[in-house]
């Protein structure tokens, strides 16, 4: 039995694209019809955007939502992170000690955009208290037992 030779991607078979062909009668009032489409998800996207900006950052609360409400989410949502945070670097939170609801509160308004995970928020964290004179600086590693061995 002899292995399958390798087969290059479909992609470098494909015929170079060609540009778009010039819209027809028929099809000139179905793009005109799109237009609006696409301003209304532009407005959509940037509200969703002020939304999370409310949400995550303490942005300004766009209009026609509920102001308490939304205080009340952001503020639960910060404190979810804070647990999860606390859980993953329990140094941080020691470091932070009773202000730890104030010191996260405050790092959190301070980011722009959500972290992209709860280990880079809490090591976020943990360098932003760093930053402040909270927390001291990780001790250097040690050196292994083994590494007498080497040259």
């Amino acid at each position: 039995m002899t292995p399958e030779p390798a087969r290059a991607p479909a992609e470098a078979h494909a015929p170079p694209a060609e540009a778009p062909a010039p819209l027809t009668d028929a099809q000139a009032p179905l793009a005109d019809a799109q237009a609006p489409l696409a301003d209304a998800q532009a407005r959509l996207a940037d509200a969703q955007a002020r939304v999370v900006a409310a949400l995550i950052a303490g942005g300004d609360i766009p209009d026609g939502f509920d102001r308490e409400r939304m205080r009340a989410q952001a503020a639960s949502l910060i404190a979810k992170r804070r647990g999860i945070v606390a859980r993953i670097r329990p140094d941080a939170a020691i470091a932070a000690g009773p202000d730890l609801a104030s010191e996260f509160a405050a790092y959190a308004r301070s980011r722009t955009a959500p972290p992209p995970n709860y280990r880079t928020d809490a090591d976020d964290f943990a360098a932003w208290l760093r930053d402040r004179g909270r927390m001291p600086e990780p001790p250097g590693r040690k050196p292994r037992w083994w590494s007498r061995l080497l040259p």
